[in-house]
């Protein structure tokens, strides 16, 4: 995966990096064919710096290798991974439909170019408003949450005099081995209808003359790297009916750091997504997926600049971001690993907690992370943010949001601005 580096100068955490990726004869690491230190000297830090290439390829691999297996399928980008509109605008010229679980996703999938029919709005909490705006751009299908949004959307949908196609999402009462916070298939979840539930909530549907329903939804949870809970799943929602078309979600894991349990490759969860529908469904359903995560969490790294270096009971090394730009260590202790721009030692230097800047003591970006000789001005690459980085970035001490960085082929354009103290506060009245 990183060219022009010897062997025995590739330390595991290199092997997080984009593909494509490499240190090079400057001994720095280079991204898109980008020097990271040159970025950050252009754009400045924290900047989140997507490798296009890369995410191109998961697209097709996803793609491809789903339809390579069950031609009746499709595969939507789960936006709430990364709802930046460039991001998606690649994702829908390789292919791919979209996932929108807000208004504002719904705008910016629009916006990205996905066709309104290849959409599908999901949310537990769906408002009026934003049942309004999918009916109004008109999206394919809704996915339906409950009681409340079956009613709700009938009720809008026979006002405009049209029919909606919608899925309902079934808990399928399978927990996948992940953070509680990420976990969504389980019995006691606010997301879905019960499968004891489900019965009576897919005959109010098939009574209504305003809804369509298509089929069945179910998503497991997030950051899974075991297979066996995605054929569970499939196996119970089969045993609800048949219908046209079974969404099996997302949740595939992605390694973020050296010591992380390998997760399934992209094609050996494919496989066993088509078995278990073999096996479980009816011949000739359309089956469809919504990665995110696994498609563009690996294609993005982040850079920072260390401010100050402090030594006490443990050694500080304290960059310009933070919380702010990553909240997933300070929500559910996510492990990253981080490297030095300039000096990607194998292993090497002092054991660092690597902190953000923001007055909080659990803003630490990577606990217990080697590196060497630390100074202030070094530029600090932390891999795999791509997923929920810019998704939960955040204000916090005022803090303006970073940019995002397009780079290929040694070239490199902004997607998104940085924020200024100015935007903080154009919305004052």
């Amino acid at each position: 995966m990183i060219a022009s580096v010897s062997t025995e100068l590739r330390p595991p955490a290199l092997q997080l990096l984009p593909s494509g990726s490499r240190v090079n004869e400057r001994g720095r690491l280079e991204v898109g064919g980008c020097d990271l230190v040159e970025l950050a000297a252009t754009y400045g830090t924290p900047a989140y710096v997507v490798a296009e290439d890369d995410l191109r390829a998961r697209a097709r691999a996803f793609l491809d290798g789903l339809r390579g297996l069950h031609p009746e399928s499709d595969v939507l980008f789960a936006s709430k991974a990364f709802p930046c509109t460039a991001v998606m605008r690649v994702l829908a010229e390789e292919g791919l439909g979209c996932d929108v679980a807000s208004g504002g996703e719904l705008a910016m999938a629009l916006r990205a170019g996905f066709e309104p029919s290849r959409i599908y709005l999901h949310g537990n909490a769906k408002s009026e408003n934003e049942l309004e705006l999918a009916l109004a751009a008109g999206v394919g299908h809704v996915v339906l949450d409950s009681a409340d949004d079956t009613d709700r959307l009938e009720r809008l949908a026979a006002a405009r005099g049209t029919v909606q196609d919608v899925l309902i999402r079934v808990t399928p009462g399978v927990s996948g081995d992940t953070h509680a916070a990420v976990s969504t298939g389980q019995a006691n979840s606010k997301f879905g209808i019960g499968l004891g539930e489900a019965p009576a909530a897919i005959e109010r549907v098939d009574g209504s003359p305003h809804l369509r329903l298509v089929g069945l939804h179910c998503h497991v949870g997030s950051q899974l790297t075991a297979v066996e809970p995605f054929r569970q799943a499939v196996a119970a929602l089969a045993g609800l009916g048949s219908f046209e078309v079974y969404n099996l979600g997302g949740g595939l894991g992605v390694a973020y750091t050296d010591g992380t349990s390998e997760p399934p490759s992209t094609a050996d969860y494919l496989k066993v997504l088509v078995d278990a529908a073999q096996r479980h469904l009816a011949p000739g359903v359309k089956l469809l997926i919504e990665p995110g995560r696994a498609l563009v969490a690996g294609s993005t790294v982040t850079i920072y600049t260390v401010q100050t270096v402090k030594r006490n009971v443990s050694t500080w090394v304290a960059v310009d971001g933070g919380m702010s730009d990553n909240l997933r260590p300070m929500l559910y202790r996510a492990r990253y690993e981080a490297l030095i721009a300039d000096r990607p030692a194998p292993g090497g230097g002092e054991v660092c907690q690597l902190a953000g800047k923001h007055c909080e003591s659990g803003d630490v970006i990577v606990r217990d992370v080697r590196l060497p000789d630390p100074a202030p001005g070094d530029v600090v690459v932390t891999p795999v943010t791509g997923a929920y980085g810019h998704a939960m970035a955040n204000n916090f001490n005022g803090v303006p949001r970073p940019p995002v960085v397009f780079v290929a082929a040694g070239e490199a354009r902004i997607v998104v601005r940085r924020e200024t103290y100015e935007d903080l506060m154009a919305r004052d009245v």
